[in-house]
C-alpha cells in the first residue's frame, strides 16, 4: 500500500518574514518563478499522491485562490496565444488529483495541525509535506516525497526525511536517536529506537535531523488526540511520534537531494539563487553579476558588510 493522501500544513503566521507576510501567506513567496507551495504540491503528486489536504488558517485564500480554476486568466492567454504559461497554470492540480481545505482554529503546533486533517485522512498511511522545506532533487534523483513513497512500498513502516546537521544546530530539530550507527550500513534507512525535539547540543544522540517530509501510519491521530504539550507549550508531532514508536518501528530515510530552509530568510535566497542557475538562461545572466557581486563584497570592510 502506497500513501494517496497529503497532508500540507499551511496555517502559520509566517512572522520571520515580516512585513512581506503581513497580507501574504508565507507559502506564497515565490522561490524563482513559482510559490514554495506548489514546490510541495508538484512533489507530492509526483509521488503518486492523488489528494492533499491542506490545513489553512485565517487569511490564506489567496493560497487557495492560486490552485483554483481562472476561466478570465485562461482566455486571455489563450487570446494571446501564450502558450508556455497557459500550460502551466493549467498543470497546477492533475486532472486525477483533489485538493481540500480545512482549518486550525488555533495556533497549537504541528501536531495539532496535523490533528485537524484526521477525519480528512482516513484509515491509511499518508504523507506530511511541510512547504517551508524545499527539497530539491534535480534531474538526477526522484523528488523526495517520491523515494520514500518507493521505499514505504517495501518496508510498510512510519518513516521520516532525515539528514546530518552540525552539531551546534540540533537545537533546531527533531533528532532521531538510530538503533544502529548509519555509517555500519549501506541502506538509506536508519531504523530509530527514539526521537528527541530540539536537544541541546550536548544532549543531542544524533546529528541526523528531521525534516518536513514525513509518510505516517494512522495510528498517530490517537496519539495525537490526548493533546499532550511539548517543546515551547505546543503539541509537537515528534512527541506522538515517539509514542508511535512504542508499537510500531519508525524509520528515517537519508533522502537523495538538497534541502532548503525557507522558513529562514537565508535559506530562502539560497534556494532562489540555486533553483535560478538550474536554468540555463537565467544562469547566463546571473553568473556575470554575482562574479562582479561577489568581487564587490570581498573588497568591502567587515563594518560596511554588516550595515
Amino acid at each position: 500500500m502506497r500513501p494517496r493522501t497529503a497532508v500540507i500544513p499551511v496555517a502559520g503566521l509566517g512572522t520571520r518574514f515580516l512585513p512581506a507576510t503581513k497580507a501574504m501567506p508565507k507559502e506564497m513567496l515565490t522561490v524563482v518563478d513559482k510559490p514554495l507551495v506548489q514546490y510541495a504540491v508538484e512533489e507530492a503528486f509526483a509521488a503518486g499522491i492523488e489528494r492533499i489536504i491542506f490545513v489553512t488558517g485565517r487569511g490564506k485564500e489567496m493560497l487557495a485562490d492560486h490552485f483554483d480554476y481562472t476561466p478570465e486568466l485562461e482566455e486571455s492567454l489563450r487570446n494571446r496565444n501564450r502558450q508556455d504559461p497557459l500550460q502551466q497554470i493549467r498543470s497546477l492540480v492533475p486532472s486525477a488529483g483533489c485538493l481540500i481545505y480545512t482549518r486550525q482554529n488555533e495556533p497549537l503546533g504541528l501536531g495539532h495541525a496535523i490533528w485537524c486533517a484526521r477525519h480528512l485522512v482516513g484509515d491509511g498511511p499518508f504523507a506530511i509535506l511541510l512547504p517551508d522545506d524545499l527539497v530539491w532533487s534535480g534531474p538526477q534523483h526522484p523528488p523526495v516525497m517520491k523515494q520514500m513513497c518507493d521505499q514505504y512500498e517495501s518496508l510498510q513502516h512510519s518513516m521520516v526525511a532525515i539528514m546530518n546537521v552540525e552539531a551546534q544546530e540540533t537545537n533546531k530539530y527533531g533528532i532521531l536517536d538510530p538503533l544502529t550507527a548509519p555509517e555500519s550500513s549501506t541502506s538509506p534507512l536508519v531504523q530509530a529506537k527514539g526521537l528527541v525535539e530540539k536537544p541541546a547540543p550536548h544532549l543531542a544522540p544524533s546529528r541526523l535531523a528531521i525534516i518536513g517530509r514525513y509518510i505516517l501510519r494512522p495510528e498517530i491521530f490517537s496519539l495525537l488526540g490526548k493533546k499532550q504539550t511539548g517543546a515551547g507549550g505546543e503539541i509537537q508531532l515528534t512527541d506522538a511520534m515517539a509514542m508511535l514508536m512504542q508499537n510500531h518501528p519508525i524509520y528515517g530515510f537519508l533522502f537523495q537531494g538538497t534541502r532548503y530552509d525557507c522558513g529562514d530568510k537565508v535559506g530562502f535566497q539560497m534556494a532562489n539563487l540555486a533553483l535560478a542557475m538550474e536554468q540555463p538562461e537565467m544562469r547566463t545572466r546571473l553568473l556575470p553579476f554575482l562574479n562582479t557581486q561577489l568581487s564587490h563584497w570581498q573588497t568591502q570592510p567587515a563594518s560596511s558588510t554588516n550595515s
